[in-house]
């Protein structure tokens, strides 16, 4: 009796985040349908040690956090060998002249909540999953908790979960039931699942981490910093208290110098200051929202 044994194949998957003009992107290959990977080497005394190097050579940029997300297994056709992709996180300032970065809201435009636009896909989606869910109450319990139906809140960090019930309602183009789509770009393999998984991760990381300060210039305005937090979170923030809440956690140092080359009153800039940073809680979660939360 002949027995196959499966063998294992690791891949490291990067998603490389950054902020450009208020918009989060992602770094991709191959015109936007992956997320940068490749094949697993054991030079490295650590993983993460091994995923930063590999990406800095990639890109050439330097990178800021890295950690660790999930790791997905999928069996590859000829069933004699299993791909595991041990996917990273990774966070820059700088984009260079890569030309592969798209916009994380090209990938899930229901998740970006500050515009008008955004109201109608939310309802085109809500009907959608209404008519998919039915009479059957568990579907109909868990429409309206991940997308917060009927009264139920809107949890920002709930992106993987929204994408898994729109890829189970045949509603996204990876889905094996999907006819038509929300618009929304699609990706190979299970590489939106990942960018979904790092998008939950850093939604969260931004509440109670200063992980944001890595993304915004070393010194910037506290309407910069602001906007960086509506830009990762897809939600619009209450200028004041949110300026309120930065400042009693002094989170922010002032500098002596002011933004340059705008129109009208130039605002002063802002350092972070790293010495309190385990006292973090930026966003809170009763701070109020704007028109289009």
């Amino acid at each position: 009796m002949n027995h196959h044994v499966a063998t294992c194949r690791a891949e490291l998957v990067a998603v490389l985040t950054t902020l450009q003009s208020g918009t989060p992107e992602v770094l991709t290959v191959q015109n936007g349908a992956c997320l940068p990977a490749g094949a697993l080497e054991t030079e490295h005394s650590s993983l993460q040690r091994g995923v930063r190097h590999w990406v800095e050579e990639l890109t050439g940029f330097r990178l800021g956090h890295v950690e660790q997300l999930y790791t997905f297994g999928d069996s590859v056709p000829a069933e004699t060998e299993r791909l595991v992709r041990i996917s990273y996180m990774a966070l820059t300032r700088d984009s260079g002249d890569q030309a592969g970065w798209r916009g994380w809201y090209q990938y899930f435009p229901w998740e970006d909540r500050r515009t008008e636009g955004s109201v109608a896909l939310l309802k085109t989606i809500e009907r959608a999953l209404l008519e998919w869910a039915a009479h059957e109450e568990e579907r109909l319990d868990r429409c309206r908790v991940t997308f917060g139906l009927n009264g139920e809140s809107w949890n920002d960090e709930a992106v993987l979960e929204r994408y898994e019930l729109l890829w189970e309602a045949g509603l996204v183009q990876e889905s094996p039931y999907c006819s038509a789509g929300l618009g929304e770009r699609p990706m190979l393999w299970d590489h939106r699942r990942i960018l979904a998984t790092a998008m939950s991760r850093l939604r969260a990381k931004i509440r109670y981490t200063p992980v944001v300060f890595e993304l915004v210039p070393e010194e910037f305005t506290l309407l910069q910093l602001q906007q960086a937090m509506e830009a990762l979170s897809g939600r619009l923030m209450h200028k004041q208290n949110f300026r309120r809440l930065v400042q009693n956690q002094d989170l922010v140092s002032e500098t002596d110098r002011y933004e340059s080359g705008v129109q009208g009153r130039p605002a002063r800039l802002y350092r972070f200051r790293k010495d309190n940073s385990e006292n973090c809680y930026l966003t809170g979660a009763k701070l109020p929202l704007g028109t289009f939360s």
